[in-house]
């Protein structure tokens, strides 16, 4: 869905032998595919492209100790704090009721290929009946939707670059991130003050959710960031056919409210904004990537926790991501949702033209570094190889 609610969108195909330019003419489609791909942002101010509402076909639960479970165990009921200044304390807990999933362990595309393999049957469509191929799924992309929602923030990030491992199997390429240097050096190199501020996202949802529609939130619990529910949804991205998970924090707990996803709701904290150049960055960095992450799976809304230094809750705001784009509007060098979706496309429609060998032993690492093209490198039977047996 776009902004404007039509979305359309015009394909090109890649120039031969240059920097692909998503404007440039087309070329037979017997052309060799191109090395590279332009992240320059007026590139991709055009038309939104068509996004298909996204439907859920399943979910899955990670408990305790990360097994996977084919159901809804682990979705938890939002319950609405009474009081516009709760005082939650997220420090609560850190020292003593803290169980941290080690994120060392790379999990790959794994738990949503034990759901492909449970749940083949929901997958079947006329395309798979009519395939030769056992792996056929009837579908482009298989990812997380994390992987997703840094294509669709590149664009405008300035920072961080990325890792993308891709596979073709039976027809369906598989997108898995690989972690960086630079994201490694980070994660080993994480201060104390960063660790205690990356538990106080899942205290505020320990303080807001509660396990049932007919129950209330238990703060003097354990924070296990093990478990967790995940959605799995199917949608097009102009002609991209996407199966794609993501987890999810909380559910509308009204018995009445639509159906998923359109009933979930993702929880957020954040530094409260005191200045006007505080609301900037906000809108600019912080609101990017929160309408990226709920927007592709098409999550309503996003209740966000704004807290003080010292990790205490002072106010509470819900932002409804249709409306996203209407509070952006007057900030100036801010991003635009048309961007992100059309290099989010460009960027799989790169994927297919380069990635042709249907051969899970082959990977195709793309890789793209902040103000620079996104590039890739052919590997074979390496250590980039994710598809298990």
């Amino acid at each position: 869905m776009d902004d404007s609610g039509r979305g359309h969108f015009q394909h090109k195909r890649f120039r031969p032998g240059q920097n692909h330019h998503p404007a440039g003419p087309s070329t037979p489609p017997s052309s060799p595919p191109t090395q590279s791909l332009s992240v320059q942002r007026q590139l991709y101010e055009r038309d939104f492209p068509l996004y298909k509402q996204p439907v859920e076909v399943g979910h899955f639960s990670l408990d305790s100790e990360r097994r996977f479970f084919n159901d809804a165990r682990q979705l938890r009921y939002y319950v609405e704090p009474e009081k516009s200044c709760p005082n939650f304390d997220l420090r609560d807990g850190y020292r003593g009721r803290f169980v941290k999933r080690d994120d060392r362990v790379k999990e790959k595309l794994d738990h949503i290929l034990r759901w492909i393999l449970a749940n083949r049957s929901k997958l079947q469509s006329k395309d798979t009946a009519a395939s030769s191929s056992p792996c056929a799924l009837g579908v482009d992309i298989v990812t997380w939707r994390g992987h997703l929602t840094k294509l669709l923030t590149t664009p405008y990030e300035t920072r961080e670059g990325w890792l993308l491992a891709v596979t073709r199997m039976g027809g369906t390429l598989y997108i898995s991130e690989v972690e960086t240097e630079a994201a490694r050096r980070d994660r080993e190199n994480r201060t104390e003050r960063h660790e205690e501020m990356m538990y106080w996202g899942y205290k505020f949802e320990q303080y807001t959710c509660a396990d049932d529609a007919q129950s209330l939130p238990d703060p003097g619990g354990v924070v296990n960031t093990n478990e967790a529910f995940c959605t799995v949804v199917q949608t097009r991205l102009a002609e991209h056919r996407l199966l794609f998970s993501g987890e999810v924090d909380c559910r509308d707990k009204d018995p009445k409210a639509p159906s998923p996803p359109a009933n979930y709701i993702e929880m957020k904290t954040s530094l409260e904004i005191s200045t006007p150049k505080q609301r900037s960055n906000f809108y600019r960095f912080k609101l990017l990537k929160w309408w990226a992450q709920s927007f592709l799976p098409g999550v309503p809304r996003i209740v966000a926790g704004f807290r003080d230094h010292d990790g205490v809750v002072v106010s509470v705001e819900t932002y409804h991501i249709s409306k996203i784009s209407q509070l952006i509007k007057n900030e100036t060098n801010c991003w635009k949702p048309t961007v992100c979706m059309n290099f989010c496309c460009e960027f799989l429609s790169f994927v297919k033209s380069v990635v042709t060998e249907d051969n899970p032993r082959v990977v195709h690492l793309f890789s793209w570094d902040p103000h620079r093209d996104v590039t890739y490198s052919i590997h074979s039977d390496s250590q980039y190889s994710f598809l298990p047996d």
